[in-house]
C-alpha cells in the first residue's frame, strides 16, 4: 500500500510501504527510494560510479604493494635492526595474518555502521603504521606494526567487491572486478620494482615513507570521494531522519528489523565462513586451489632475489625489475578477462555459472608450466628472461585463478556469497603467513630447483578441480546446502 511522501524542508520524497510489523499489530511505514533519488547508489552516472570503484581498488592496490615492497628493505633492515632474515620475514607473515583474521568480522561491522566509515577509520590507521615502521628502533616494534598494518588494509579485500556489488549492477560488474582484480594482484608485484632502488639508494625506512605519502593519498581521496554505498544503511538513516522530523515512529527501513543486534551478526560473520569452508566441497576446493598460488606468490618475493642476485649477478634495483613478470602476467591476465567474459555470455544459458571457469581450466595448467619453467630455467647457463618468463606465465595463471574464485563462488552462493569468499580468503591468506616462514629453509635444503619443482607438482595435483566443477558443478551445487538454486544471467537482470 502506498502512503503519502514525507513532506520536510530537509529530507526529499520518500516513497514507503505499509504493513504490520511482525513483533506488533502496529503499522510500520517502510521506507525506500524515489525514483531517480541521487543518494541510490544505482542511480549514480557511470563516472562516479567509475570513480568510487578506481579509488577503494587504490586502497587496494596501496595494502598489496605494502605486502611485497617490504621483503625489498630486507638487507638495510636486518644491518640497522640487527635482526635475522627469518624475524624480518615475520614481517610478511604478521601482515598476512591480519589480512586473514580481521575479514572475519568487517562485514558485520560495515552492516551496522556502513562501508564509508570503515574505509576512512580502517585508511587513517593503516596508513599510520607506515611512519610506525619507518620510525622503528627494533624488529618487533615493525612485526607488530606489520600486525596491524594488515588488519585495517584488509578492508581492501573484504569490502572493495562489496563496493562494486553496491553500484555496479550484475551484467556490468565483470570489468570492475577485472579492475579491482588488478590492483590487488598486479600492483602486488609492481611494488618490489620500486622498492629495490629506493633501498639500494635510501636504504628501508624510505620504503615506509613513500607508502606514508601514499597512504596519505589515499585518506583524502576515501573523505572526499567515497560516499555510503550499503543502500541497507542509507535507508536507515532515512529512516532515522524522517522520524525526527515527523516525530512518527512508524518511519523505518526494512534492514532494521531483520538486521540482528551487532554480537550476532559478529558470530554469524566469524562462524558461517569456516562452516562454508570446511563442508562446502566447492568452496573447499577453490580455496586450496588459489591458496596455493597466492602461498607460492609471497614466497617468490623471497625466492626471486637470491635467483637474479646470486645466480645472474644482478644489484638489488635490477633484481627488483625481475618483479615485472608479475605485472605483465597480471595484465596478461585482464586481457583474458574479456574472452572469459565472451565465453561466460555465449555458454551461461546452457552451462550457468560453470560458463565462468573456461580460462581457469587452461591457468590451470599454465600454472605448473610457469613454476617448472622458472624451477629449470633459473640456471646461470639459461638467459635470465626465461625464469622471469615462468614468473610470469605462473602470474597469469594466478589472475584467471583469482577472479575465477570470486565471480564464481559469488554466482554459486548467492546471499551465502560473502560468507563464501571470506572463507577462502581466510585459507588464502593463512598461506601467505606460513609460505613466507618455511620457504627459506626449503630453498636452502632442496635447491632452487628441486624446491620449485615441488611447488610445480603441487600444481599438477590440482588440475583437475577447475574441470570436475566445470562437469559436475550443477550436480555438486543441487547436494549444497548453501549454494542457490536460482542463478540468473547477468544480462537479464
Amino acid at each position: 500500500m502506498q502512503v503519502p511522501q514525507a513532506a520536510s524542508g530537509r529530507t526529499s520524497p520518500t516513497i514507503v510501504d505499509v504493513e504490520k510489523g511482525e513483533k506488533s499489530e502496529k503499522e510500520v511505514i517502510y521506507v525506500d527510494f524515489e525514483p531517480g533519488d541521487p543518494r541510490n547508489p544505482a542511480t549514480w552516472s557511470h563516472q562516479r560510479k567509475w570513480l568510487v570503484t578506481l579509488v577503494a581498488s587504490y586502497f587496494t592496490g596501496l595494502a598489496g604493494t605494502t605486502a611485497s615492497a617490504y621483503s625489498m628493505g630486507f638487507p638495510s633492515m636486518m644491518r640497522e635492526l640487527n635482526c635475522s632474515e627469518m624475524e624480518a620475514a615475520l614481517g610478511i607473515a604478521m601482515f598476512c595474518l591480519g589480512f586473514a583474521l580481521v575479514p572475519l568480522l568487517t562485514s558485520a561491522f560495515s552492516e551496522e555502521f556502513g562501508r564509508r566509515p570503515l574505509f576512512v577509520v580502517c585508511t587513517i590507521v593503516f596508513t599510520a603504521m607506515y611512519v610506525v615502521q619507518a620510525t622503528a628502533n627494533n624488529i618487533q616494534t615493525v612485526i607488530a606494526a606489520r600486525f596491524i598494518c594488515g588488519a585495517f588494509g584488509s578492508t581492501g579485500s573484504t569490502m572493495v567487491g562489496g563496493t562494486v556489488a553496491d553500484v555496479w549492477a550484475p551484467a556490468e560488474r565483470g570489468r570492475p572486478m577485472a579492475v579491482y582484480s588488478v590492483f590487488a594482484v598486479a600492483v602486488t608485484g609492481a611494488g618490489p620494482v620500486v622498492a629495490g632502488y629506493i633501498e639500494m639508494s635510501l636504504g628501508w625506512r624510505w620504503i615506509q615513507w613513500i607508502h606514508t605519502i601514499a597512504g596519505g593519498i589515499c585518506i583524502v581521496l576515501t573523505i572526499t570521494i567515497l560516499k555510503e554505498t550499503r543502500t541497507g544503511i542509507i535507508l536507515t538513516r532515512k529512516a532515522k531522519a524522517l522520524r525526527a522530523e515527523t516525530g512518527d515512529d512508524r518511519y523505518r527501513a526494512r534492514v532494521e528489523d531483520t538486521r540482528g543486534p551487532l554480537r550476532t551478526l559478529l558470530w554469524i560473520s566469524a562462524t558461517r565462513p569456516l562452516i562454508l569452508l570446511c563442508t562446502e566441497p566447492t568452496v573447499l576446493s577453490f580455496s586450496l586451489w588459489i591458496s596455493l598460488a597466492w602461498g607460492i606468490m609471497y614466497s617468490m618475493f623471497e625466492s626471486v632475489l637470491p635467483v637474479f642476485e646470486g645466480l645472474y649477478g644482478f644489484n638489488h634495483g635490477e633484481a627488483g625489475l625481475a618483479f615485472l613478470g608479475m605485472v605483465i602476467g597480471s595484465l596478461l591476465g585482464f586481457a583474458t578477462n574479456f574472452y572469459q567474459d565472451s565465453l561466460y555470455r555465449k555458454h551461461f544459458p546452457t552451462r550457468g555459472p560453470e560458463a565462468r571457469l573456461f580460462t581457469s581450466c587452461g591457468a590451470a595448467l599454465l600454472f605448473p608450466i610457469g613454476m617448472f619453467i622458472y624451477a629449470w630455467g633459473s640456471n646461470p647457463s639459461v638467459p635470465w628472461i626465461v625464469p622471469i618468463i615462468g614468473v610470469t606465465l605462473f602470474m597469469w595463471a594466478t589472475f584467471i585463478m583469482y577472479l575465477a574464485v570470486f565471480t564464481y563462488l559469488a554466482d554459486c552462493y548467492g546471499t551465502y556469497a560473502s560468507s563464501a569468499l571470506a572463507g577462502q580468503s581466510l585459507f588464502r591468506n593463512l598461506m601467505g603467513v606460513a609460505f613466507p616462514l618455511f620457504e627459506p629453509a626449503m630453498y636452502k635444503t632442496l635447491g632452487i630447483h628441486w624446491a620449485s619443482t615441488l611447488f610445480g607438482c603441487i600444481a599438477v595435483a590440482m588440475v583437475p578441480i577447475p574441470y570436475v566443477l566445470l562437469f559436475l558443478g550443477p550436480k555438486i551445487r543441487a547436494r549444497s546446502r548453501f549454494a542457490s538454486t536460482v542463478v540468473h544471467h547477468p544480462a537479464s537482470l
